[in-house]
């Protein structure tokens, strides 16, 4: 760029380049000479930046001829005066820009260079590796101190003195050569400052700035040599300090590279030891065959410290008593990897998978301890899963899928109920980690409307706990702003004193995001506004479920081994690989398990007391029982009651046989058989009758009704013994429903043998066709059968047949009670009937369509108005109870006609006793069948009923949910609750004492 500028002595055209390495200036002067214009360049100096190096043309210095007419030399002296006062501002005004630039520059490069400090923390913690850590420790404060403050080289201090000293000499020569053209343009009478006329006045002027010059050129000369000398200095310091922050770089970079190699080769060698170890371990069992298999196997730390956990799984108190064990809990966004962690910690892949679809629906407490062998099992099944076989594994998967799904119900997607698994292997952290359900932003139309809410209640109940290990699961393939479960977090524990942040994905994170450094604030709590003990980086596959644990850990070692963001210095390697993470939360683990299990024991002994004295007040005669324990007292009680029966002798077996057969059978020998009998006309036609009708009874229904007979009665006696227990002083009602509960259910179940029936339908044929009666003692019974059994059916149509017409005139005098309308037609309409049979005293038991007529007739007469079907109704009970009349009188009759009738001289003696001989065979085959049955009762059926309660009540021992409903009240409560505290207190003093014993 040029710009011309009128000066004093002339015009300036002022050239200034764009590079940026360099700048120039020169100076032009004009001078018309009629129509000619001639212009002298005079370039006064170059100027190098500070940044390069000095070369040996760092000055070029011109020849001295410029081919100037002499009569031009006083004005271009003078204006190379002018010039040369301002080159001092200008050199000035550089160097200061120069320097500004360089120290700027220097900061630029010193804040690239990384911090030293990430040497402090970069060794693992085993202790094979601390001599390392020694050398590097050592090898940063060398470093430090080897770092020289900036010098002066001596040879650059030379070469710039040396130039210095040549641009002084000729600018000197050029000066004088100047001066001389002046005076001697002054001898001729020529001059270019007046066009031709001489003014000594001016002439004494430029003399006189030449003088004055002279103490400023040597004041410029000391400072552009100071200048050049720092300039120098400054370039050579920067060029070696270069050379040293890439030297150091690259020691660093290799440092780290030999860090991770040490660090993967400890722990493949740690790996080879272990599995070495197991492989032993399994020799010495085979060798010692049934003398290992048989010891008692002491159980280890963590063992015992999952069991506790078992037990505070279901306890729940109303003492304020809770559960506040330290536990590993494993939270993150759904298909964060929060599974896959866990795997990695367990090294097996243990739990199912879905693409996209929510799999851990229940909270997964898995124990981790070290074994010889790699086996999973679950806490209620005595299976153990081994972990080495991929069939078992995939069998394990199914397992904890089907426990999850049946875990949820009533159409809920996620459940609290908790499902404890055990894992033991060689080299596995000890550990209890609790995996719950991804938090998830969106319910969808296959979940329960209230999932999202379930999912995070189980999370904040499991947070809550003051002592529980927060491992927080972040994807790093995802954008940081989309993570739920960060606030959550950040929320339960603001200040992270029990938080670990755990960066997953880490491949695809470096895959996809653009600028590292959003990695190194998310590993360093500057991202997320949640703190944290620690923050790892872990890679979990590569997307595959058939990989294995080994091919995962070996593509995550060679990940880190090469990352960009590990050699680059983003992350350490302590915060790298899913082992370092295991390391690190097993410690935090265990520190908060010897801090807080004491302070919890102390409060179950509390807890402890207090249920104990509440005890004492209320039940201060009875032994603590729990449901268990009840539940077997009730057992062995019922089953002391099955065991009664055997006291029942034959002889009231056979009683309440008889007496239940009869009242199943009294309707249908009445209804069926008796009166259809009675109608004849002659004893031959009633026997005939009778026989017919006995038979089919007997082939059809009786059987299976008799064996319906022989189960009640076994039921109503074993009541009955029941019953009887209630009333002793040693009963406790605390057993009646669960008593009431098993004889029902057992009961509803029996079923009697198939062949009994058969057996009876013949021995009751065989009864019923014998119709010779023995002795006179026979016949008497028979007699008094019939009596009591016409009588009994006589009161019963007695009463049915006041039900119908209502109260009598005496009742309703003395009880103030008065018939209905109904009733008062039913009266007149019995009046009517009882005229007829006191007519025909041997009439039918059926109406002719002529007696209806004259009844209805009648019966209107008195004005009541009636109809056949009403006037029929009514007949039954009426001529039931002539008929019945008619019965007893004939039994009473037949008491003194025995030996007429084993003469045969009935219808000599106008008796007929054809009754008392039906109801004979009656009463035979009730005694034969009833016999029959007493047998098989005491034989079989007695112990089929206990085997049918002894089912019963193993499956009511089985069903926890049965006991809690057939066993209720404060007592049995109390008992649970107390008896849970004792076995959470004695485990937890049991762990404590283990725990010291091993420090």
């Amino acid at each position: 760029m040029q710009k011309l500028v009128k000066g004093r002595f002339g015009y300036i055209i002022r050239v200034v380049g764009v590079s940026q390495s360099r700048w120039a200036r020169q100076v032009l002067t004009t001078r018309q000479d009629g129509d000619q214009v001639k212009t002298v360049v005079v370039p006064i100096i170059r100027h190098y930046s500070s940044l390069r190096p000095l070369r040996g043309d760092l000055l070029k210095l011109p020849g001295p001829n410029y081919g100037i007419p002499s009569r031009g030399i006083g004005m271009i002296i003078a204006r190379v005066l002018r010039g040369a006062l301002k080159i001092r501002y200008l050199l000035l005004g550089g160097t200061i820009a120069g320097g500004s630039a360089l120290a700027k520059t220097y900061e630029e490069w010193k804040e690239a260079l990384p911090d030293a400090k990430f040497l402090e923390d970069l060794m693992p913690s085993q202790e094979e590796l601390d001599a390392i850590r020694t050398a590097l420790i050592s090898y940063r404060d060398k470093i430090k101190d080897s770092v020289p403050d900036f010098t002066l080289d001596p040879k650059l201090k030379e070469l710039g003195e040396s130039k210095y000293d040549q641009l002084m000499l000729w600018f000197k020569e050029r000066l004088d050569d100047a001066i001389k053209a002046a005076e001697e343009e002054k001898s001729e009478g020529t001059g270019l400052f007046t066009d031709g006329k001489e003014e000594d006045g001016e002439f004494l002027t430029l003399s006189g700035m030449a003088n004055s010059l002279t103490p400023l050129l040597k004041d410029f000369s000391s400072d552009l040599k100071q200048h050049a000398i720092s300039f120098s200095a400054m370039g050579s310091a920067a060029e070696k300090e270069r050379e040293k922050a890439e030297t150091i770089r690259e020691k660093y970079e290799g440092l780290q590279e030999e860090l991770m190699q040490v660090q993967l080769k400890y722990q493949k060698e740690v790996e080879r030891l272990e599995k070495e170890n197991k492989e032993l371990r399994k020799s010495l069992m085979l060798r010692a065959g049934d003398k290992i298999a048989h010891k008692k196997i002491k159980k280890s730390l963590i063992d015992m410290y999952s069991e506790v956990l078992d037990e505070l799984c279901d306890y729940d108190s109303s003492y304020d008593t809770q559960d506040h064990l330290p536990r590993v809990v494993v939270v993150g966004d759904q298909s964060s990897g929060k599974t896959s962690v866990l795997e990695m910690v367990a090294q097996a892949r243990i739990f199912p998978r879905g693409a996209g679809e929510m799999m851990t629906r229940a909270p997964v407490m898995v124990t981790l301890s070290e074994g010889p062998y790699h086996i999973a099992s679950f806490k209620d099944s005595t299976r153990e899963f081994d972990l080495t076989k991929e069939s078992e594994l995939s069998e394990l998967r199914k397992e904890v899928e089907l426990r999850m799904r049946n875990s949820v119900r009533l159409g809920r997607t996620v459940s609290h109920e908790v499902i404890s698994m055990t894992v033991k292997g060689p080299g596995l952290q000890r550990m209890v980690l609790v995996d719950l359900p991804g938090i998830i932003s969106t319910v969808t139309t296959d979940m329960a409307s209230d999932t999202r809410e379930a999912i995070r209640s189980i999370s904040e109940q499991y947070m809550s706990n003051p002592n529980a290990i927060i491992l927080c699961i972040q994807d790093g393939s995802v954008d940081a702003e989309r993570s739920n479960v960060t606030d959550l977090v950040s929320q339960m524990d603001p200040q992270g004193k029990r938080t670990i942040f755990v960066l997953t994905k880490v491949d695809l994170a470096e895959e996809n995001l653009t600028n590292p450094d959003r990695i190194r604030k998310i590993l360093s709590g500057k991202l997320f506004p949640m703190k944290a003990l620690g923050y790892f980086a872990v890679v979990t596959g590569r997307g595959s479920k058939e990989d294995s644990i080994q091919a995962i850990k070996d593509y995550e070692e060679s990940f880190f081994r090469s990352s960009r963001i590990f050699k680059g210095g983003v992350i350490n390697s302590h915060q790298c690989t899913t082992r370092n993470l295991s390391f690190a939360v097993s410690e935090c683990f265990w520190k908060m398990v010897r801090d807080t299990v004491e302070q919890q024991a102390d409060a179950f002994k509390a807890t402890r007391f207090n249920l104990e004295t509440e005890w004492k007040n209320n039940f201060p005669r009875t032994r603590e029982l729990d449901r268990d324990e009840l539940f077997e007292k009730a057992r062995g009680e019922i089953l002391d009651e099955v065991v009664n029966l055997s006291q029942v002798s034959p002889k009231q077996w056979e009683d309440a046989l008889s007496k239940k057969m009869w009242e199943k059978m009294v309707t249908h020998i009445f209804e069926n058989i008796y009166l259809p009998a009675a109608q004849t006309e002659n004893s031959g036609t009633f026997n005939t009758t009778a026989d017919i009708k006995l038979k089919q009874w007997a082939d059809g229904m009786l059987p299976k009704k008799c064996v319906e007979v022989g189960w009640e009665t076994l039921e109503d006696e074993f009541r009955k013994f029941m019953e009887r227990a209630k009333n002793s002083k040693d009963h406790d009602n605390i057993f009646d429903s669960l008593k009431a509960c098993v004889v029902d259910e057992a009961m509803r179940r029996h079923e009697w043998e198939d062949k009994a029936a058969d057996v009876l339908r013949v021995i009751q044929l065989n009864a019923l066709e014998d119709r010779s009666v023995h002795d006179k003692q026979q016949w008497d019974a028979a007699c008094k059968f019939l009596e009591d059994s016409v009588k009994d059916k006589l009161n019963t149509t007695e009463s049915t047949l006041r039900e119908m017409v209502g109260p009598s005139t005496k009742e309703q005098w003395l009880h103030w009670s008065y018939p209905t309308e109904e009733q008062r037609r039913r009266a007149a309409v019995k009046s009517e009937l009882e005229n007829i049979l006191k007519s025909d005293y041997k009439h039918k038991n059926t109406l002719t369509y002529d007696e209806v007529t004259q009844v209805r007739k009648n019966s209107q007469a008195q004005g009541v108005d009636v109809d056949n079907e009403f006037i029929r109704e009514t007949w039954h009970p009426v001529y039931r109870r002539h008929f019945l009349r008619r019965a007893l009188a004939k039994a009473y009759d037949c008491r003194k006609a025995f030996y007429a009738y084993h003469q045969g001289l009935e219808g000599e003696l106008g008796v007929e006793c054809n009754d008392v001989v039906l109801f004979w065979r009656i009463q035979q085959m009730i005694r034969i069948t009833a016999n029959a049955l007493r047998q098989q009762v005491m034989n079989r059926e007695a112990r089929r009923l206990e085997k049918e309660i002894k089912e019963v009540l193993e499956e009511y021992g089985c069903d926890r949910d049965k006991k809690e409903q057939l066993l209720t009240g404060r007592r049995v409560m109390l008992a649970e609750e107390l008896k849970r505290v004792r076995q959470i207190q004695e485990k937890l003093e049991e762990f404590i004492y283990a725990l010291n014993a091993e420090k």
